[in-house]
């Protein structure tokens, strides 16, 4: 069964393309198979998977606007170890398209249908924005992974995002649901995160990943080097915290290892005991299902 997951959240700045390559990383480190939507503009996803976004010959726009398969564009990343459908800055003008064709928001689902089901994970990166773009993405996945940073403003901008997963879900896609919310960038020194993080449990409770991603210099220094934290530093806080995450979510909807599935280059990793940063800064370990 494939999972499709838009990574995406209307603010900018909160980890988003981070948690997109990071997790596909973690991921493919399970044996899973990942393919990771480059689907902003920036291609900063792009450029974090050590693909060069200025000497693509295909990208997604191209699919989008143009008809191409997706089979065409998508490329085996040796520095990532997963596949990835990459964009640049023509990825801009795919909105304006988008707009104006016919079924624009239920393009991506139309040409992911004949190749999803290669993939046991499909993560989209989203711009930090509600446009067409991102009703591409929700209209296409089956739930939204949304990271979150945990200061003054976080719940009201959370509490849009919502809003619009419910719009599109009883307009485009009834089964969008959203999978969990990931806090990012976390320092537990600051009172106000502790506060914002004790409020998501409050409202939200199970929906809230019990893995928090620290803020980390090696998860920030990885994508200057084209490549997840996971191959950069693996010893890391970030990357012990992006394997976690991918622990966790692999429990919480059930895929099983596909033999043979790893993605290019990638070996496997066992999941089920991983290190999750405690929510007073310390680092403590989870071992086996979520309570």
């Amino acid at each position: 069964m494939t999972i499709i997951l838009a990574v995406t959240n209307q603010k900018g700045g909160v980890g988003k393309t981070t948690t997109a390559v990071n997790l596909s990383a973690a991921l493919a480190l399970t044996r899973r198979r990942v393919l990771m939507i480059d689907f902003d503009p920036q291609g900063n996803a792009t450029t974090g998977s050590g693909l060069d976004k200025e000497a693509l010959e295909v990208t997604v726009t191209d699919c989008l606007l143009d008809g191409v398969p997706l089979e065409r564009a998508i490329v085996a990343s040796e520095a990532a170890g997963f596949h990835v459908l990459p964009a640049n800055a023509d990825l801009t003008a795919a909105e304006v398209g988008l707009q104006q064709q016919e079924g624009g928001p239920g393009r991506l689902r139309e040409l992911l249908a004949p190749v999803a089901g290669r993939y046991d994970y499909i993560l989209i990166d989203c711009p930090p924005s509600l446009n067409m773009l991102t009703l591409n993405a929700l209209a296409a996945a089956d739930a939204v992974l949304i990271p979150l940073q945990c200061e003054y403003y976080a719940l009201e901008g959370l509490t849009a995002l919502l809003d619009t997963v419910d719009q599109v879900r009883e307009t485009l896609n009834p089964r969008l649901h959203v999978e969990g919310i990931l806090r990012t960038m976390f320092d537990a020194r600051n009172r106000l995160a502790n506060q914002v993080s004790e409020q998501l449990i409050e409202h939200f409770g199970d929906r809230v990943y019990r893995t928090i991603v620290p803020r980390n210099v090696r998860l920030a220094e990885a994508p200057s080097h084209g490549m997840p934290v996971l191959r950069y530093d693996k010893t890391s806080r970030g990357a012990l915290a992006y394997l976690a995450l991918a622990g966790e979510l692999v429990r919480r909807t059930g895929t099983t290892t596909v033999p043979g599935g790893a993605a290019p280059g990638q070996g496997t990793s066992d999941t089920g005991n991983s290190t999750q940063e405690a929510s007073d800064g310390s680092e403590e370990t989870r071992t086996g299902t979520q309570p």
